[in-house]
């Protein structure tokens, strides 16, 4: 059934259409729901304003499209709610923008539905999408749009009327699709390829440090396997060696004897197990402490914290096990203390925006900056940078974020994030990851996976992400990933939170499936810690 509302919203979008789409146009059932969001309790981050600098971006061209639509209605929007629930304290801009999401992951769900969720977002695309986000009604997918394709996008921008593109992953960016954007004059929350080198090459990272006194890890680059390994033999064990590219989470070996140091330095160099993304490697010295995950949202000027996140990078319980791209979450991080985020703002974060904008290469976009909190200084040091928001923290942040997330989004792509502050719910979120059996090894796809929407009922603080699923024949969930689903909770404690996740996950029903059973513990032994 179509509601009255989803067609106006239809023919709205369609108004903002040439005859030049081409493709079939599928519509699909609805999903209207009022909104009513709380902020009984609300708290305040502020930017942190950095000298001007202009800068010229280079430009970067990419390459050929034909696109399928799966249109489905978007859920009812209720502002006198919203309205009435704040107290006539929030702010609804007047502006109304239809928003492309780049990627097809959980990162991607969970942006799309703190974008549905906008007053100021009228409609929410996600390109490639996946087949959960396209069942839960938080954005319209298109699965034939190819994202690596610069004028595909555009010209789907264009003919949908798209106000606002937000790019998820990190490949895009490295590859100049933000350029491309912006020189077509569309508003994209990303960086350029230049400034996505920060992600793209750990050893431009490591210079950028050098040259503007960023406190990091001490460390070298090396291309020849003999020179890296009598380096390693210098500096003794522990000791980490890491692929210079983009090796999608899988390119940081954490070697605790030389010889897995030797055989990470042979994996990467002699054997070529990441292609050229480890044609080069950094050796950098082991830092002994807790790592934390902080965020930024960048204007190329200023820039905006938002609320800390952990994650937990080990497949095992106990963090055991080889590195995954992350099998858990929470936020907030309670060993990110309101000193310690202004001293990771003062010391790592304006240093980089600066840095980026002296360099010639404005930073537009989302720093995602991996700390390392000394043991014993407690003081931060950045082991690695992202130009994208995390993944899984994007979801535990979007379940907190309270503040109209496309309006702060192009307040970032017009250099307005000084007059923007951010709102967060006080409750604590968390998400543990579902993964296919064998990761981060092999695995296998095509397991169906039941009960999802079970799982999603148990409670209203649980929202479920999909990172990596499709449909099969008939209709059931299927994996198609690694990481498979991001059961996603709010609590008003570390417990609450960890108890409606854990729940949910024991009504999904998928043998072939796993997941950690401690995500969480550093917050409960941290704050057992302080409370002693």
């Amino acid at each position: 059934m179509i509601t009255s509302f989803s067609l106006q919203k239809l023919e709205r979008i369609m108004a903002c259409a040439a005859p030049r789409i081409k493709g079939s146009l599928k519509v699909g059932g609805a999903k209207a729901f009022s909104k009513n969001i709380i902020r009984d309790y609300l708290t305040s981050s502020v930017s942190y304003p950095v000298s001007e600098i202009s800068s010229p971006i280079r430009l970067q061209h990419v390459a050929a499209y034909c696109s399928n639509l799966i249109v489905r209605d978007s859920k009812r929007r209720d502002f006198s709610k919203n309205l009435a629930s704040t107290n006539g304290s929030l702010k609804v801009s007047e502006e109304r923008v239809t928003v492309l999401v780049i990627g097809g992951g959980g990162r991607e769900h969970a942006l799309c539905y703190a974008l549905e969720r906008s007053p100021s977002c009228d409609a929410v695309f996600c390109a490639p999408g996946n087949s959960g986000i396209a069942q839960s009604g938080d954005a319209t997918c298109i699965p034939d749009l190819d994202i690596s394709n610069s004028d595909a996008v555009i010209s789907f921008c264009q003919n949908w009327g798209v106000g606002l593109v937000v790019v998820g992953p990190e490949a895009p960016l490295v590859a100049g699709l933000a350029n491309k954007l912006v020189e077509a004059g569309i508003p994209t929350f990303g960086p350029s390829s230049e400034a996505a080198a920060l992600e793209g090459s750990k050893d431009f990272m490591k210079k950028l440090c050098d040259k503007y006194n960023i406190p990091t890890a001490k460390y070298q680059t090396f291309t020849d396997p003999s020179n890296a390994k009598q380096y390693v033999k210098e500096q003794g064990a522990p000791i980490v060696v890491k692929a210079n590219g983009l090796a999608f989470g899988k390119g940081v070996v954490v070697a605790m004897t030389l010889d897995q140091a030797y055989e990470a330095i042979d994996s990467m160099l002699v054997e070529g197990s990441f292609g050229s993304a480890g044609s080069q490697v950094i050796i950098e010295e082991y830092l002994d402490g807790e790592e934390v995950s902080f965020f930024a949202l960048v204007d190329g000027e200023t820039a905006l914290p938002l609320e800390s996140a952990q994650d937990h990078k080990r497949v095992g319980d106990g963090d055991v096990g080889p590195n995954t791209g992350g099998m858990g979450a929470y936020s907030p991080a309670p060993i990110v203390t309101e000193k310690l985020k202004r001293k990771v703002m003062e010391s790592i974060i304006l240093p980089t925006v600066k840095g980026m904008a002296a360099e010639g290469c404005k930073f537009v976009g989302v720093l995602y900056a991996g700390l390392m909190i000394e043991k014993k200084s407690g003081l931060p040091k950045l082991i690695e940078y992202n130009v994208r928001f995390g993944d899984p923290e994007c979801q535990v942040l979007m379940m907190r974020l309270q503040s109209d997330l496309a309006h702060v989004l192009l307040a970032a792509c017009r250099g307005e994030l000084g007059s923007i502050s951010l709102t967060w719910s006080p409750e604590l979120a968390t998400v543990v990851v579902m993964a296919s059996e064998g990761y981060p090894g092999a695995y296998k796809k095509g397991t169906v996976i039941r009960n999802i929407d079970e799982a999603e009922q148990v409670s209203p603080a649980v929202k479920i992400f999909h990172s990596g699923t499709a449909l099969d024949r008939d209709g059931n969930f299927v994996a198609a990933g690694g990481r498979v689903l991001g059961v996603t909770a709010k609590g008003k404690d570390m417990e609450e939170a960890r108890a409606k996740a854990y729940d949910a996950l024991d009504v999904v029903d998928w043998p072939e499936g796993f997941f950690r059973h401690d995500i969480g513990w550093r917050a409960q032994k941290y704050r057992h810690m302080v409370a002693h």
